[in-house]
């Protein structure tokens, strides 16, 4: 369980760091590319969620990722033993949500610098906390398909087929 409060702070830290070089080295708005019309380093900043929606609703986000760490961290415990997936999950989402929570907490806003163009369009610009929170619900449902095909399997038998 210790594993996945390491993998967590992990995130939290390369979060915290790729968002002080942003803050120290570029100015609001300027941008870097990576690969043209694909992939660029762009500062950014967000008072809102996703995609900029709930924009200074700082009191909102500290009661809602308040509960959410709060969640995880139950589930790690409760949940996550024996099961390396779902604890590496919970993992990535505890690190993410800590992430844009500090930010949060200490500027008002979340320093965002990852920004894309994907098949043409203009993903909004996001982070490293972001890109966790992804991560971590793409293996949580991963998880839970696993575990719902695990289940059938025992209801019906190991080869699939119902036993009459």
């Amino acid at each position: 369980m210790f594993y996945y409060y390491l993998i967590a702070l992990f995130v939290i830290l390369l979060d915290q760091g790729t968002k002080w070089l942003i803050v120290h080295n570029m100015h609001q708005g300027e941008s870097i590319t990576i690969i043209d019309n694909v992939l660029y380093i762009t500062s950014h900043r967000n008072q809102g969620a996703a995609w900029g929606i709930l924009q200074g609703q700082m009191w909102l986000f500290y009661v809602i990722t308040i509960v959410v760490i709060a969640a995880i961290m139950y589930y790690i415990y409760k949940a996550a033993k024996g099961k390396r997936l779902l604890g590496v999950s919970l993992a990535f989402m505890l690190g993410g949500a800590i992430g844009n929570f500090i930010d949060r907490v200490i500027h008002k806003e979340v320093v965002d610098f990852i920004h894309t163009y994907i098949f043409g369009y203009n993903f909004p610009v996001f982070n490293i906390a972001d890109s966790a929170l992804v991560i971590g619900v793409i293996m949580l449902m991963i998880q839970m398909l696993r575990d719902e095909r695990e289940s059938k399997e025992k209801l019906n038998g190991d080869n699939g087929t119902h036993h009459s």
